[in-house]
């Protein structure tokens, strides 16, 4: 695996430069808030300087072409029709759309997962609770053998009530990549509608969204495309943009244009923002698609090789077993240790080895995982010193327990 790892990618201390991580911290959490690179913060600080030059220019007269543009090379890399995607600053803001636009009836029932990210959760309880409407979770097993697993767990918490289905892409705290075009087309076929969470998605595999046919899909860019903190997208398929509206109603709703879709109209000006972390998204996709001599196939190849490697070799380390199939990874992946405190663990490896990687409490508040993420400027040794140090934090613990 290592000579692998050498061959997909030799340089990663040099590529490390184009970003302005600390170099005294070792960095294993890209998954979370991503890390733009210096290149793409140096396109948005000029996006921003033409903003403020002439603001009315730039937001009256150029702005909706620049939109276009970017919304154009974007569709591209997803696999979509550019007048199917709206920009929305993140996944979450892109499930609450959805959610908080479409009209239930009382009895209706909501499929989600056990995995499912707490804050899209939240969004599905609010409308719930709002329209009187049942919850479902399919209990999507962790420990995990195969990904049919998946498929049988969500399908079997269907009814003739099943209205819509949130369920992931890719599983924020287990890493887990689901069988995405095997379950839309099961859910499809029962007249489901699927509301995808892909936050972490884009950049981190390759996507297809038209052949995929989820009704609506987010992602997020600011993780593994690399792009600035508030770039997203929601992508709503055409004969359901009617119903869907932005979070903020503003002039387009009563705009007489006709030259342009009322879902893109509504959805181009929700008020006065920054739009220049949009604008900067073919600059990270190219940026990030020219790192390694083939290009995008071959920085998402690394990257999964990386989080393999990686994982293994914490297991050596720490002689666990891998909860999952490598396949069902994408750059991410998790490991379960001993019960205890996840945050007081997450905390001593900052403080005591300078390490950054999230200790998640999943599925109870005292268990715990930890999860790890491959970027291009990783490097093995990190994960092998990440290994040596829970190895002794967890010894500690141990022998505190025995001498209380």
């Amino acid at each position: 695996m290592k000579d692998e790892l050498t061959a997909l990618n030799p340089s990663s201390k040099q590529l490390l430069g184009y970003w302005s991580l600390d170099p005294a911290i070792t960095f294993l959490n890209h998954g979370s808030f991503g890390a733009c690179p210096l290149p793409v913060l140096a396109a948005q600080e000029r996006w921003r300087s033409r903003m403020e030059q002439q603001p009315l220019q730039f937001f009256g007269r150029d702005l909706e072409a620049l939109l276009d543009q970017a919304r154009a090379e974007l569709a591209a890399f997803v696999g979509a029709h550019s007048e199917d995607l709206a920009f929305v600053p993140n996944a979450t803001t892109a499930i609450n759309t959805v959610l908080r636009s479409l009209q239930f009836a009382p009895g209706d029932e909501l499929l989600t997962t056990s995995q499912e990210y707490n804050a899209c959760r939240n969004a599905l309880h609010y409308v719930a609770d709002r329209y009187g409407l049942t919850i479902v979770v399919a209990e999507v097993p962790f420990p995990i053998d195969a990904p049919e697993q998946v498929v049988e767990a969500i399908v079997g918490c269907l009814s003739a009530k099943t209205r819509l289905a949130l369920i992931d892409h890719v599983v924020s705290q287990t890493g887990l990549v689901f069988p995405l075009a095997e379950l839309v087309q099961a859910l499809t076929h029962r007249s489901v509608e699927t509301l995808v969470d892909g936050a972490h998605a884009p950049g981190m595999m390759p996507l297809d969204l038209q052949a995929l046919g989820a009704t609506y899909y987010t992602g997020n860019l600011h993780k593994w495309v690399c792009s600035p903190k508030g770039a997203a997208f929601l992508y709503v398929q055409r004969d359901r943009q009617t119903a869907i509206r932005p979070l903020t109603i503003s002039h387009g709703a009563n705009s007489p244009r006709t030259d342009r879709s009322r879902f893109r109209l509504e959805f181009d000006w929700t008020g006065t923002d920054d739009p220049t972390a949009y604008l900067c998204i073919p600059e990270a996709i190219r940026l990030m698609g020219s790192l390694l001599p083939g290009g995008w196939d071959e920085l998402m190849a690394r990257n999964h090789a990386l989080a393999i490697a990686a994982r293994q070799a914490l297991c050596e380390t720490l002689k666990l077993t891998p909860p999952c199939p490598d396949a069902m990874l994408g750059s991410l992946a998790v490991l379960s240790l001993p019960d205890g405190n996840p945050q007081g663990l997450q905390d001593a490896l900052l403080e005591r080895y300078q390490i950054e990687v999230p200790i998640v409490p999943f599925p109870t508040s005292t268990s715990r995982l930890v999860r790890i993420s491959a970027q291009v400027y990783n490097r093995l040794e990190q994960y092998t010193f990440l290994g040596t140090a829970i190895a002794a934090l967890l010894h500690e613990e141990i022998s505190h327990s025995v001498n209380k």
